[in-house]
């Protein structure tokens, strides 16, 4: 039973990963629609908006999948959660529904001369930028420890979710969607000018995640001492911080050489490397110190039926969501290939 319930859990791990890598970045497209400015502002709440329309939607079945998974195969970490957390997990979802609805009627109205546009943009881009600090915050209030069974099912909400460590992985969840975001909008145009827009957007915030990679620890190390001395104090804790000095270090030097594709690559490698960093970290509690993953499982014979659920769906999945992003996004995921060395030399005579 142990087995399958460490199997249910690595899979609330990996979409949470893929959620990061694909509806995270939405998120960060929003960030970047609000700090829209110079000439080009216009120009470029065109392209964001160009960017997420056909795949945002699709982006969220990852958060979904990771919530079922909670409810179904760990029903007593979701009703702690639900109950401890229960104020920024609501805000949380409910950030994601307004999003998506200030993005349909924003995207309807972007050419108009009116306010309608401004207005919708404006909720849009405030929900893209509440929205993943408080996933951040739900995350490091699960891994500080402060969140104890007894305590919550006697007082209800709990406010450890306020204390500077959660509050510090909040923005550090904040910086990465917008890195991440910055670093894919490049191949979502041909125009140089663009180009070097989002090009120094992805540098300025791929300096802020290095920056909230140290601070974070720090306020772990007074805050979350176990998820500390697990996160840098494990065998595999060097190699964890050489891999993510590593995916860093490539992405900011790729954006410097304007090599795009490796700085995509390495963005996406560092942002997974993050996040199975602290999945590797938090095992095996689901929420520290008082739930571990076996202790939380539902039945063995429950387990089995929602892995084999999630394998079918996998089969099914996985293939449509590959050909949803081959008919919409062909060309970025090939990186532009045909236009990117006249863009890049265009670029680098414009710098």
């Amino acid at each position: 039973m142990h087995d399958l319930s460490f199997l249910a859990a690595g899979g609330i791990l990996v979409s949470l990963i893929l959620y990061a890598l694909l509806g995270g970045a939405d998120f960060g497209g929003g960030v970047w629609d609000l700090l829209s400015s110079g000439p080009r502002a216009g120009a470029q709440r065109l392209l964001i908006a160009h960017a997420i329309g056909p795949i945002w939607e699709t982006n969220h079945i990852w958060v979904v999948i990771a919530v079922v998974i909670l409810f179904t195969a760990f029903p007593p970490a979701f009703a702690l959660l639900s109950t401890a957390l229960f104020v920024p997990v609501t805000l949380m979802l409910a950030g994601i529904v307004l999003r998506g609805a200030a993005f349909a009627f924003h995207s309807y109205h972007l050419h108009d001369e009116g306010g309608v546009e401004r207005r919708w943009g404006l909720v849009f881009a405030c929900a893209s930028l509440l929205t993943p600090v408080l996933l951040g915050v739900v995350i490091g209030a699960v891994s500080s420890g402060a969140i104890r069974a007894r305590s919550t099912a006697a007082l209800g909400a709990s406010f450890a979710w306020l204390s500077p460590f959660p509050l510090s992985v909040g923005l550090l969840t904040l910086a990465v969607f917008s890195y991440l975001a910055s670093v894919y909008l490049i191949f979502e145009t041909d125009d140089p000018g663009l180009r070097e827009d989002f090009r120094a957007r992805a540098l300025w915030s791929s300096a802020a995640v290095a920056a909230l990679l140290v601070i974070v620890p720090l306020l772990a190390r007074n805050e979350a001492r176990d998820f500390y001395h697990a996160l840098l104090g494990s065998d595999w804790s060097s190699g964890l911080v050489f891999l993510a000095a590593t995916a860093a270090l490539g992405s900011h030097v790729s954006l410097l050489l304007r090599s795009y594709p490796v700085a995509r690559f390495c963005a996406a490698a560092q942002a997974t490397v993050v996040l199975a960093g602290w999945g590797a970290a938090q095992y095996p509690f689901l929420v520290r110190p008082d739930l571990t993953i076996p202790a939380a499982a539902s039945s063995h014979a429950s387990l089995r039926l929602i892995l084999i659920a999630l394998a079918a769906g996998g089969v099914l999945l996985f293939p449509a969501i590959f050909l949803l992003f081959w008919i919409f996004k062909k060309e970025a995921i090939l990186g532009r290939i045909s236009h990117h060395g006249s863009s890049r030399d265009g670029a680098g005579r414009s710098g």
